[in-house]
C-alpha cells in the first residue's frame, strides 16, 4: 500500500471514507517524460492487469504493445489529432481489446472483464511510479485494419503509460487542464434496492 497521498493529488482529491492512497494518486496525466519503461517493469503492469477477475475466467482482454518507435508510430497513424498532441511523447501505447464469444458463443461481459483489467492495471502503474491514460479518440476500424486485429475481438481503449513529466511539456491550451480531476460524493453514485431509492 502507498503510504499517502501525493501534494499534487491531495489538493483536488479528497475520500469520504478509507481507501488505498494509490486510489487517489491514479488520474489520467497528458505529461509524460520521454523516458522508456525498463521491459520488467512494463510487464509487472501487465501480469498485475491480467490477473483480473472475469467471468468463468475466460480472461477475454488481449493487449496490443508498442514500445518501438517503429511500432509507436504504427499507432500514431489512427490516433486522432487532438490525442497526438501529448500522447506522442509516451514511451508506451497501449490497445486493449476483448475477445467478444467463447467456444459456447456470444459472451456478454467481455467489456466488463476488459474494464476490470484496464482498472487494474492502472493502480499498478501508479504502484510502480507510473501514470496512465486511456482514450478513445482514434479510429477504430483503422486500427483494426492497422494491426491485424481480428473480428471476434472487440477494440475497447488505447492507453498511454509512462513516467509522469512536467506539465510545462504539454501544448499551451492542455497545461491547465493538467491536474487531478475531484468525484462527485459517493453517494450520488449509489442507489438502495432499487434504481433511484437513496443509499442511507
Amino acid at each position: 500500500m502507498m503510504s499517502s497521498v501525493t501534494p499534487e493529488v491531495s489538493q483536488a482529491r479528497r475520500a469520504e471514507y478509507p481507501v488505498d492512497p494509490a486510489v487517489l494518486n491514479r488520474w489520467s496525466t497528458r505529461a509524460f517524460l520521454k523516458k522508456e519503461v525498463p521491459e520488467t517493469t512494463l510487464l509487472s503492469v501487465l501480469e498485475a492487469a491480467h490477473w483480473a477477475p472475469s467471468a468463468f475466467n475466460a480472461q477475454p482482454w488481449r493487449f496490443i504493445v508498442a514500445r518501438t518507435p517503429e511500432e509507436r508510430e504504427k499507432f500514431f497513424s489512427f490516433i486522432g489529432e487532438f490525442n497526438l498532441g501529448w500522447c506522442s511523447q509516451a514511451p508506451v501505447l497501449i490497445l486493449i481489446v476483448s475477445k467478444t464469444v467463447t467456444d459456447k458463443g456470444d459472451f456478454p461481459s467481455y467489456a466488463f472483464d476488459a474494464g476490470a483489467a484496464w482498472g487494474i492495471l492502472s493502480l499498478e502503474a501508479v504502484k510502480q511510479g507510473l501514470a496512465t491514460h486511456a482514450m478513445t479518440g482514434f479510429d477504430f476500424a483503422k486500427a483494426r485494419e492497422t494491426l491485424g486485429i481480428p473480428q471476434e475481438y472487440a477494440i475497447q481503449a488505447l492507453v498511454a503509460l509512462g513516467y509522469p513529466g512536467p506539465k510545462e511539456s504539454l501544448p499551451q491550451g492542455l497545461q491547465e487542464r493538467e491536474v487531478p480531476s475531484p468525484r462527485v460524493p459517493v453517494k450520488e453514485v449509489l442507489f438502495e434496492g432499487t434504481f433511484g431509492h437513496p443509499f442511507k
